[in-house]
């Protein structure tokens, strides 16, 4: 069964891909990082949901993301589930100007 790691904002915003924390063919397992992402506002850790294998990575560094873009897409793991679980981004230090 494959799952996708979609970014879901907490607010109604874009923001732009600052990290690539993992790669095709990384193994991943909550709450393991994919990608760091960047607002006006704040920094965010986005984490991995589901465990399984990274089939496909769908964003690069310097990309900007819209809310329920898909940042991968994993290959669960034997008895994982696909289905992401409903956690918000961990929200780090507010970024600099």
């Amino acid at each position: 069964m494959t799952g996708l790691a979609p970014y879901a904002a907490s607010e109604a915003q874009n923001v732009v891909v600052i990290e690539v924390a993992v790669a095709a063919g990384d193994a991943v397992k909550p709450p393991d990082l994919l990608v760091v992402v960047e607002s006006d506002k704040a920094s965010m850790e986005i984490p991995s949901d589901v465990a399984g294998t990274v089939v496909e990575l769908r964003v690069k560094e310097g990309e900007e993301l819209a809310e329920g873009a898909v940042i991968a897409v994993i290959e669960a793991a034997a008895g994982a589930s696909a289905e992401p679980a409903a956690e918000p981004p961990v929200e780090s230090a507010p970024a600099s100007d």
